[in-house]
């Protein structure tokens, strides 16, 4: 996700909602799958069988693709630190005695170039954990997601969870307004996500975004206006501006000004912590 405050440069997308389980297969079965599809082009074997070079690129990419299938699942023992930013143990160890809260927005809840342990999904989690919640947070931040492209994927991440979401945390349409999407799409594709949560029982808190001041005064006043509208609409708790106090901070931010590492990270945590626990409480 980009910010408001540099629009040089593009976020490569890079998608991560969770560690996936690879299936067992033996180093035989991955012998035979190379020997396979390398030997028509020509990589086990000298024969000559004519191919094309289009077909041998071809070959060369599902032979990289079946590959990497086969050794991952070779390998049971594989940490889920290897993945970026995974929470690597929350609705497998804790299950059915931890409540599940899905992160769910762009790469600032993704952990855009952070460790495994540094995105706002493990901080978060370590966070509440502290202060006593058997919580799990699942990281399900897509870098460089609109609110049509959340709206889009909700249901899926939601019926696929590995149990029962008590709490989703929803920060969009920060790319919306940078790629100058009209803010009343935003406003109806965040309204639809809170719709759908509403339907389903599941408490949400609202994160903000600010429009980039470059886009203008009247641009500015619609675009901001969203989070705390849908927030009474809804009557949903609201963390009015997810960068506060720390994307002007430039030790709070990577090098390229537009995400925070993770002392930025631990900052908003810190400032998200409260209501997060408020939400967590249960109703009186």
């Amino acid at each position: 996700m980009l910010l408001p405050y540099d629009t040089s440069s593009l976020t490569p997308r890079n998608i991560f909602t969770g560690a996936l389980a690879a299936p067992k297969v033996s180093v035989t079965l991955a012998a035979r799958i190379a020997i396979l599809v390398l030997s028509p082009l020509g990589v086990i074997g000298t024969e000559d069988r004519g191919r094309s070079l289009l077909q041998k690129i071809f070959y060369l990419y599902g032979a990289l693709f079946l590959l990497c299938q086969v050794l991952v699942g070779c390998d049971d023992a594989r940490p889920t630190k290897d993945v970026p930013n995974a929470v690597t143990h929350p609705a497998t160890e804790l299950r059915g005695q931890s409540r599940l809260i899905v992160a769910f927005g762009d790469s600032l809840y993704a952990g855009y170039q952070l460790g495994p342990k540094d995105g706002f999904a493990p901080q978060l989690q370590a966070a509440l954990r502290r202060k006593g919640f058997a919580v799990s947070v699942l990281n399900a931040g897509v870098s460089g997601d609109t609110t049509g492209a959340g709206l889009a994927r909700l249901r899926f991440v939601l019926d696929n969870a590995p149990q029962k979401v008590e709490l989703v945390i929803l920060g969009l349409g920060g790319n919306d307004m940078l790629r100058g999407i009209a803010p009343q799409e935003t406003r109806a594709n965040l309204a639809a996500m809170l719709e759908i949560l509403d339907k389903r029982k599941i408490d949400v808190l609202l994160t903000g975004m600010l429009a980039a001041p470059n886009l203008g005064r009247d641009y500015a006043v619609r675009f901001n206006a969203i989070y705390p509208d849908l927030a009474r609409q809804y009557r949903a708790p609201l963390y009015p501006f997810f960068l506060d106090g720390v994307v002007a901070n430039g030790a709070l931010m990577l090098p390229d000004a537009i995400h925070p590492n993770r002392k930025g990270v631990s900052r908003i945590v810190e400032g998200i912590l409260p209501i997060v626990e408020t939400a967590l409480m249960p109703a009186k």
